[in-house]
C-alpha cells in the first residue's frame, strides 16, 4: 500500500534531503516551505497561528489520507540575554511558534486523523540541544526541541494501543544552512574538536533515518529519541 506523507521544512538542508529520499519509495509525499509553494509543496509561514490547519487540510485534500506526519520545520536564530527585553522575548516567542507549537498543533491533527483510520506514524526533527542545552545566545531552541522531545514520548505513550506511533531524531551539527553560519561564528575547529567522529552530519544522514522511522521502525520502538551526533552527546 501506498504510504501518504506529510512532511513540513522541505525547501533545504535535512527537509530537501528527506524529499529526496523518499523518491523512488513507494509513498506520495506533500512537502511545505514557509513561501512559494508548487504542485508538491504547500507554503505557509509557521509563525502564522493559522498556518497549521491550513497546512494539514491542504495536504489531506492531495492525498485523501495521511499515514506519516514528519515535523521538519524550525529555526536557530540567536539572541544575547543583554537584548532589550522585547527583542529577548520576540525571539523566544517566534522560536517556540515555529519550532514547537506550529509541530504540537500539527501532531495533534495527526493524532485525531490517525485514531479514525486505525493508526499512523509520527517522527519529528529535534536537536541534541534537546539533552545537553546549546549556546548562551539559543536557550529559545535548546528549550523548544526539549519540548519536542517531551512531547513525541508524550505522544508514544498515550496513542500507542491506538497504533499510533511517535519517535524523534536529535541531530547534532548537521552540514545546513544554519549549521553553517553558527560553525562559522563559534570556530568551526573548535566545536569539530568536540565531536569525536570528526566531522558533523550529513543531511543525508538524518534523512535516511527519517525514511527509517517513517516506513520501517518497528511498532516497539515507538517512544524511541534517536541520536545522529558523531558521540558528540551520548546518554
Amino acid at each position: 500500500m501506498t504510504i501518504n506523507i506529510l512532511a513540513t521544512g522541505t525547501s533545504r538542508g535535512i527537509g530537501k534531503a528527506i524529499l529526496d529520499r523518499f523518491a523512488g519509495e513507494d509513498v506520495r509525499i506533500v512537502g511545505h516551505r514557509s513561501s512559494d509553494g508548487g504542485d508538491d509543496i504547500l507554503a505557509a509561514d509557521l509563525t502564522d497561528p493559522t498556518a497549521p490547519r491550513r497546512i494539514w487540510d491542504q495536504a489531506l485534500e492531495r492525498l485523501g489520507r495521511i499515514d506519516v506526519l514528519i515535523n521538519n520545520a524550525g529555526i536557530f536564530e540567536a539572541v544575547s540575554i543583554d537584548a532589550p527585553d522585547i527583542a529577548w522575548t520576540e525571539a523566544w516567542n517566534r522560536t517556540m511558534q515555529i519550532n514547537l507549537t506550529a509541530a504540537a498543533e500539527l501532531c495533534r491533527l495527526a493524532v485525531l486523523h490517525f485514531r479514525r483510520q486505525g493508526g499512523g506514524r509520527i517522527v519529528n526533527v529535534a536537536s541534541r540541544a534537546a539533552h545537553r542545552g546549546d549556546s548562551p545566545a539559543h536557550w529559545h531552541y535548546a528549550a523548544s526541541k526539549g519540548g519536542m522531545v517531551a512531547m513525541t514520548k508524550t505522544i508514544a505513550r498515550g496513542y500507542a494501543a491506538e497504533g499510533i506511533l511517535a519517535f524523534a531524531v536529535c541531530p547534532g551539527f548537521t552540514m545546513t544552512g544554519m549549521a553553517d553560519d553558527y560553525l562559522a561564528s563559534r570556530g568551526g575547529d573548535k566545536l569539530l574538536a568536540d565531536i569525536p567522529l570528526g566531522r558533523v552530519a550529513d543531511p543525508e544522514e538524518i534523512a535516511e533515518t527519517v525514511r527509517f522511522l517513517a516506513l520501517a521502525a518497528p511498532a516497539s520502538m515507538t517512544g524511541a529519541v534517536l541520536d545522529i551526533n558523531g558521540a558528540s552527546y551520548v546518554r
